[in-house]
């Protein structure tokens, strides 16, 4: 293999200070791979909307990473949400990934606040009109849950980049085939435009099996068959490895050239998936004043 890929990757907001030290271990592990952006998910209630906001100036002033911070249409206004993009602007965030966002629990499903905006593409549009950022979207290699279909999905794409999108990051997927064929399709209709694909490196079978469930990514039953092997006979850090690798390693020699990885704050898997596609860790991260 003799293609480098450039890379990115997703941590989550702190809800707790444990969970504030596994992140910063976690960008301390990462960081010397030298991230094109790492992005932070977002918390939409109000002490959680709080620690992702103190998450991503403090990844972005003290470790020095360009940061992408994700922002929704839940919970807020479209004044309050603006309020949240100005308060980014400030402490020097030039990325964001706009999102619906997912309904808040016990909700089956999205439905806008009062006041908010009812969709994607309507923030996107409002914070394209700011000019302030980069705006990085999603897409859905295998159709989002709330779609009617795959042809509404391509047509929600190109509504995204009219409102002002520059790129967009994929859910994630197990078969390399499953991004081509949505790679193909994009071209197919027109769309000339970035789109990273997302590595979800499993860390625990059982727990990607759930998100797979929610995100609406299809299993292959060979790969499930797979894990359940190599649980039972204690090979399943290898097989996680061995996969994410091979995946990767698929769509370089499709011509991809950027990989996200979803980290969940559990960093090994895809510092060590990084190592095997050839990366170099350039140096120790060191804090930044």
């Amino acid at each position: 293999m003799s293609i480098i890929p450039r890379v990115s990757f997703e941590f989550f907001p702190p809800k707790d200070i444990e969970a504030s030290f596994r992140l910063w271990d976690t960008v301390q592990m990462l960081a010397p791979f030298q991230p094109g952006f790492v992005s932070v998910t977002y918390g939409a209630g109000g002490s959680t909307r709080a620690l992702t906001h103190q998450a991503v100036t403090a990844i972005g002033r003290k470790a020095g990473l360009n940061v992408a911070a994700h922002l929704t249409c839940v919970a807020a206004t479209r004044e309050e949400t603006l309020d949240i993009a100005r308060a980014y602007h400030a402490a020097g965030v030039r990325d964001i990934v706009a999102l619906r966002g997912d309904p808040p629990k016990g909700k089956s499903g999205f439905s806008p606040s009062n006041g908010g905006f009812a969709s994607s593409v309507e923030l996107i549009k409002a914070l394209a009109q700011t000019g302030d950022f980069n705006l990085r979207v999603a897409a859905y290699p295998e159709v989002h849950p709330d779609s009617q279909g795959a042809e509404r999905d391509l047509d929600w794409l190109k509504a995204k980049i009219d409102a002002g999108a520059t790129s967009a990051i994929t859910q994630f997927f197990f078969k390399a085939d499953t991004f081509l064929r949505f790679r193909d399709r994009v071209l197919a209709a027109g769309i000339d435009f970035p789109i990273i694909p997302g590595i979800f490196p499993v860390e625990n079978w059982a727990g990607v099996k759930a998100f797979a469930k929610r995100a609406g990514s299809l299993i292959p039953p060979v790969l499930d068959a797979a894990f359940s092997v190599a649980a039972r006979d204690g090979r399943e850090e290898l097989l996680s490895l061995t996969h994410c690798t091979q995946l990767c390693d698929q769509l370089l020699s499709e011509g991809v050239e950027d990989l996200h990885f979803y980290t969940l704050n559990r960093p090994q898997l895809t510092r060590d998936t990084c190592l095997a596609l050839g990366l170099k860790a350039k140096s120790t991260l060191q804090m930044v004043a």
